[in-house]
């Protein structure tokens, strides 16, 4: 069925008579059928549901539903998007292996791997993953894998997902892709060769900033049974309450998708036209520096706009503290319009090496385009650009 339909129906339970939205599964352990079946876990065998740290049905539905749009085999959902990345990491990788991860990506990212895994004898190099040679380069005897962001946190740099997934293969390396800021609805990355998903579910696919959540996608089989014993393990599960918060959310996901980007759109015009702007990254511009590749790999822009002030930090301060709807806040991907300011917020955990090597600037800044009124959004921002 189209994506579309399928936010809607794989949503939904699987049943011939009961509910048509999924119940909340409120229960922290469930009964075994009898004593038979519960030996069942002596010999290996799952008999089932057992404790909700390791599966409930309305998780689960959920993990579903997102492998479904992501075209992936299963979905591991967990209590946050950085519980998704450390399961990743440390479900992967171990003592002595090496991650190549995009310079351009979120802050605790960039600090999980610089300041915690790196004691586990894991070692990472960032890299400029939209210059494949770069990228080469980094390669080591001992790369486990390849991380990136598409489009990158917060400049918005786009890399070429089928070019990376062929080097990668070519060396037996795993590569996953963070794909928050583009949704399963304009951005498959399985589809183009990535062998891992990864979404922060506090963004878009929920898209009501009431949920915090991550969620892995997997197409390999043996790979979900690995990473989900470790995440079984390390206990970052999502609760069933989130889930069906964010099963909610996902039902509009697609229509979502569609006011963002046309927001977006016009806003990143009205910005590319204005004095007091140096510069705008949009992956609906033209000028967008991986137009091409945008074209190529995405259905759509997306709702994030990445722009810098003439007058630096100063500028920005003004900014921010002058808008009225874009609503001065970290996160990105709700229904409603945020900005904020990277090197001092979502970024500021980051390296200052590595902010710099990203060219995350002390007059950049970030905006999250919501489905408000267009017109009025760009009246903000035309009100709050007079105050500069």
């Amino acid at each position: 069925m189209d994506i579309k339909t399928a936010c809607i129906h794989c949503s939904s339970p699987e049943l011939t008579a009961g509910p048509v939205v999924m119940p909340i599964y409120q229960t922290s352990t469930f009964r075994f059928r009898d004593f038979q079946h519960g030996t069942d876990l002596f010999a290996g065998k799952s008999p089932g549901y057992i404790y909700s740290r390791m599966l409930n049905p309305t998780v689960e539905l959920l993990e579903n539903c997102v492998a479904h749009l992501e075209r992936g085999t299963k979905g591991l959902a967990t209590a946050s998007g950085m519980a998704a990345i450390h399961t990743l990491f440390t479900g992967i990788c171990s003592a002595g292996d090496h991650i190549i991860c995009s310079e351009s990506v979120y802050g605790p990212t960039a600090g999980l791997l610089q300041n915690y895994i790196s004691q586990l004898g894991i070692t990472s190099t960032f890299v400029d993953s939209s210059n494949i040679t770069a990228l080469v380069e980094a390669l080591k005897p001992k790369t486990r894998l390849v991380f990136i962001e598409t489009p990158g946190n917060p400049t918005l740099v786009i890399s070429d997902i089928a070019q990376i997934a062929q080097v990668c293969h070519q060396k037996g390396i795993l590569f996953a892709v963070d794909n928050t800021f583009a949704s399963p609805i304009l951005q498959r990355p399985l589809e183009l060769g990535a062998d891992i998903v990864i979404h922060s579910i506090t963004k878009f696919l929920n898209g009501h900033a009431d949920v915090v959540g991550g969620i892995i996608v997997v197409k390999d089989e043996t790979l979900y049974t690995k990473l989900r014993k470790a995440l079984n393990h390390f206990g970052g599960v999502m609760p069933p309450f989130e889930a069906f918060l964010v099963l909610r959310g996902i039902k509009t996901l697609a229509l979502r998708m569609q006011r963002h980007c046309e927001n977006a759109q016009k806003i990143a015009q009205f910005l590319s036209k204005h004095p007091k702007v140096s510069w705008v990254r949009y992956p609906g511009l033209p000028n967008h520096p991986q137009f091409q590749i945008a074209q190529k790999q995405m259905s759509g822009p997306g709702g994030l706009i990445t722009f810098e002030l003439k007058g630096g930090f100063e500028a920005a301060r003004r900014l921010l503290n002058a808008t009225r709807l874009f609503l001065l806040a970290v996160s990105l991907g709700g229904v409603e319009s945020l900005i904020q300011h990277p090197a001092s917020m979502t970024h500021a955990s980051m390296p200052p090496a590595i902010r710099e090597q990203a060219g995350i600037t002390d007059g950049l800044i970030r905006i999250s385009v919501g489905i408000e009124d267009v017109d009025d959004l760009i009246a903000d921002l035309g009100q709050a650009l007079n105050t500069v």
